[in-house]
């Protein structure tokens, strides 16, 4: 797996449909306002492929116009090219002043509300009127949720080296080995099987400390009879991959073993519960079912899965609240977990893609839960 991982590169991906974002995006919002200012990162990437840390994008009817300032005047028309995107660049240190500079006047300007600061707000009030200023929240969040095949492919291959990375270490953990060694060999592993980086800092959790769900590797040294928590990701060409195993180290108690079990179930049930239409709410709930059955629903204290992408948590979320249905194309986390204080957490996790008729995970790694260390015991 490792092998296969590092032999297919980005560069062999598919292409992904960057020119066709803008048309689809504005058929969504174009009866909200007449151009929609776009400044979240990575909502200007997905629509333009511009990755600088000072960009924003107007879009209209029209077309798009991007603003960046001097650092980054060659970069973004070459990233432009690349995505085979048009648009008329503005080079601005101030890029939400250029973009306001250049809408036409009386144009109803729409700003991403949940992401635009209070100051940016009133500046734009102040430039357009009370009038001319719209919110609008998340449009190309959702636009985003539904992946086209070149956006697969690379999460899928991000999955792939995460898998690769996994199976690589922990065939070779050294006799004295704490949280943060695994985490930093894991990290190196990627980024040598071929990902651009981590997805995320990645969590490494044994013993009492892995009922903490969002851990950080401390120096603890592991030991057998852990419980030893191992949530992971590579990114590649900007998308994330998103995995979590659970392993007994050297061997289960009765109790850990009950947990494990508990949680393997309801996380198979929340994998088959995913489909086209079926809503968030019931995917989360057939989680919850399995471990009330098992008299832990009140341990399991996180919503069961997000979607993943650009961001590593981005919609739709599986949980209990707000729930939407899903649709082809989207590509979720399932991962159910139950956490013990004192006496560990197992949590576990794919990633899986929403077809026609149900899901395909992208993530691979075995769930094999005894982990044999040290070597030869």
């Amino acid at each position: 797996m490792a092998e296969d991982a590092a032999d297919a590169g980005a560069d062999r991906l598919p292409p992904m449909d960057v020119a066709g974002r803008a048309v689809r995006l504005w058929a969504a919002v174009g009866g909200r306002c007449d151009g929609l200012v776009v400044t979240k990162p990575a909502n200007v990437r997905w629509l333009t492929g511009f990755t600088g840390s000072n960009g924003a994008v107007v879009v209209t009817a029209d077309g798009l116009t991007m603003a960046t300032d001097a650092r980054y005047a060659e970069q973004v028309v070459q990233q432009l090219d690349e995505a085979s995107v048009e648009a008329t660049v503005v080079v601005q240190r101030d890029v939400l002043g250029a973009l306001l500079d250049a809408v036409d006047s009386g144009m109803t300007v729409g700003l991403e509300s949940h992401h635009i600061t209070w100051q940016q707000q009133d500046r734009a009030v102040e430039l357009l009127g009370q009038d001319r200023v719209v919110p609008v929240e998340r449009a190309v969040e959702r636009e985003r949720e539904t992946k086209d095949d070149g956006e697969l492919a690379r999460l899928a291959l991000a999955a792939s080296i995460a898998d690769g990375a996994l199976s690589s270490v922990l065939s070779d953990l050294p006799e004295a080995v704490t949280e943060k060694m695994i985490a930093r060999r894991l990290e190196a592993a990627m980024i040598d099987l071929g990902a651009d980086d981590a997805s995320f800092p990645t969590i490494v959790a044994a013993g009492p400390n892995s009922a903490r769900p969002h851990a950080v590797p401390s120096d603890r040294a592991l030991a057998v009879g852990d419980l030893l928590v191992i949530d992971m990701g590579a990114r590649v060409d900007g998308y994330g991959s998103d995995m979590t195993r659970t392993f007994a180290v050297g061997s289960f108690t009765a109790e850990t073993e009950a947990i494990y079990r508990a949680v393997e179930a309801a996380q198979r049930a929340g994998v088959a519960a995913v489909a086209p239409g079926v809503s968030t709410g019931t995917v989360d709930a057939a989680c919850r079912e399995v471990l009330s059955g098992h008299g832990m629903a009140e341990e399991f204290v996180h919503g069961t899965g997000h979607g993943i992408g650009l961001e590593i948590h981005e919609s739709p979320f599986l949980g209990k609240s707000d729930p939407v249905e899903l649709r082809a194309d989207q590509v979720v986390t399932v991962e159910p977990g139950v956490y013990r204080v004192g006496v560990g957490g197992v949590r576990i996790e794919d990633s899986v893609v929403v077809t026609t008729d149900g899901c395909r995970p992208i993530t691979a790694s075995p769930k094999e839960p005894v982990l044999t260390w040290p070597r030869g015991r």
